[in-house]
């Protein structure tokens, strides 16, 4: 008997219905959405100013911070990250002073710093210039003297002997951990965050050692902060899996290392290269990484920018701008700060005018505008364009609705002179350091002095 012939369209429906019901289930091996957190708009080419408030006016109060919030809007910065604000600890206090991340009270302001009114106050002025303010906010741990010890002993870690016990294998003396497999310290310190932002309107936090706290803590809290209003959240980390969830931005500390590498003739360009493939590769692709050239552990604990860059400084701070991340600015790098501020004393910075200023305001212009330099998810991803002296000279397009950039970096004490290969770079833009037009097309040499860069730039 003659069977009839049905469609192709049939064949496959009658296929799906005999097949069996686990089989007809979506493919679970099928990519899933793995470009992290949702940024607040405001972010998209934010740039962060690091405040130590204890160093950063002589007065080395909320008050006084103020008086800059004018200035510190003309340079262009956009989020004002400020080191923790609380009361510190005096029981093992290091130096006079002590530890800013040594926290007696995560519900108060350290008097020395001001009153809560006054705290406040700093941030609806920050507002009122069209900045955002996070606070530093210290989860790991507390200081030994923080009511909680008393409270709540059960929230904290022990060690062997049964006793409170500091970070393990750091010489933080002055602290103590929490104990995080404790549902009560998570409530409190999860409450504790959304007070600081309900009550003062802080607009995200800075996670001291964000990866010793546990990821889903994180995740959770950031839901609840966010049903508040939309926050910032930076990791001091780096891990890829903070990205998910939780975190907009983390360290970038491979790019630090290599550019310090770089800088004092430990690695070629190669350095960078590695940073930037895994950055790519392996990264969630909104993941905001920080860069920099100064913060307040490297300026305190390894030496100024200074110090680490030498030749290499202007390099390092432009590509903290032009490259792939969010950059930073630790106070006091704009006034060209020459010394290693003090941690556990007082040792306020000598304000002046220094060429680093304009350096800083001229990029944080560039950034603004040139929507290739956005930050991670709105900028454009960096292309290699290769040149002719590929250890040696570092160079790059980036490239997104006609705004785009082209970027050279000598990465070495000795002249180069490179060509390049391909055709991505070709163009007409204007020079950064110069303001003239400059075509790119395949007949570019580019003469590049000892530690010196070429930026052209375009904005269609």
């Amino acid at each position: 008997m003659m069977r009839p012939i049905l469609s192709a369209a049939a064949s496959l429906a009658l296929i799906a219905c005999t097949m069996p019901a686990a089989a007809q289930q979506p493919d679970r091996y099928a990519p899933v959405d793995l470009s992290g957190a949702r940024h607040p708009e405001w972010s998209k080419d934010a740039v962060i100013y690091q405040i130590n408030t204890r160093q950063f006016t002589s007065e080395g109060t909320f008050r006084a911070a103020q008086e800059h919030l004018p200035r510190l809007k003309r340079m262009g910065v956009d989020i004002l990250w400020m080191m923790p604000i609380h009361p510190i600890g005096a029981k093992n206090r290091k130096g006079t002073l002590g530890s800013p991340y040594s926290v007696r009270d995560y519900r108060a302001v350290n008097p020395e710093f001001g009153t809560m009114a006054e705290f406040k106050a700093f941030v609806q002025a920050a507002h009122a210039q069209g900045m955002h303010v996070i606070l530093d906010w210290v989860a790991n741990h507390s200081a030994w003297d923080n009511a909680l010890v008393a409270q709540h002993p059960e929230w904290y870690d022990r060690d062997w002997k049964g006793e409170f016990r500091p970070t393990p294998w750091w010489d933080w003396s002055d602290i103590i951990d929490f104990d995080f497999r404790q549902a009560g310290v998570r409530r409190y310190m999860a409450d504790s965050m959304l007070f600081w932002v309900r009550e003062a309107d802080v607009d995200g936090f800075r996670a001291d050692v964000a990866a010793y706290v546990p990821l889903d803590f994180w995740e959770k809290l950031r839901e609840d902060l966010d049903a508040v209003k939309p926050v910032f959240m930076l990791g001091e980390a780096q891990m890829r899996d903070l990205h998910y969830r939780a975190f907009d931005a983390s360290y970038g500390w491979g790019w630090y290392n290599a550019m310090a590498d770089i800088a004092k003739g430990k690695s070629d360009v190669g350095a960078l290269f590695g940073y930037y493939s895994e950055n790519e590769s392996a990264w969630p692709a909104g993941a905001m990484r920080m860069v920099y050239a100064e913060n307040h552990d490297q300026n305190a604990w390894h030496g100024t920018q200074f110090e680490t860059f030498g030749a290499a400084l202007d390099n390092t701070i432009v590509l903290s701008f032009v490259g792939e991340g969010i950059p930073l600015i630790y106070n006091g790098q704009e006034a060209g700060n020459p010394k290693r501020l003090e941690f556990f004393e007082k040792d306020p910075i000598a304000w002046r005018d220094h060429r680093l200023n304009g350096l800083f305001t001229s990029l944080i212009a560039l950034k603004t505008r040139n929507r290739a330099l956005w930050n991670a998810p709105w900028g454009a991803r960096m292309v290699g364009i290769v040149n002719t002296a590929p250890s040696k000279v570092f160079s790059f397009v980036r490239h997104k609705n006609g705004h785009r950039i082209f970027a050279v970096f000598n990465m070495s004490g000795e002249e180069q002179r490179v060509t390049f290969k391909d055709s991505l770079h070709h163009g007409l833009y204007r020079d950064f350091a110069t303001g003239r037009q400059v075509t790119v097309d395949a007949t570019m040499q580019a003469r590049l002095a000892p530690w010196s860069y070429r930026l052209l730039t375009a904005e269609d």
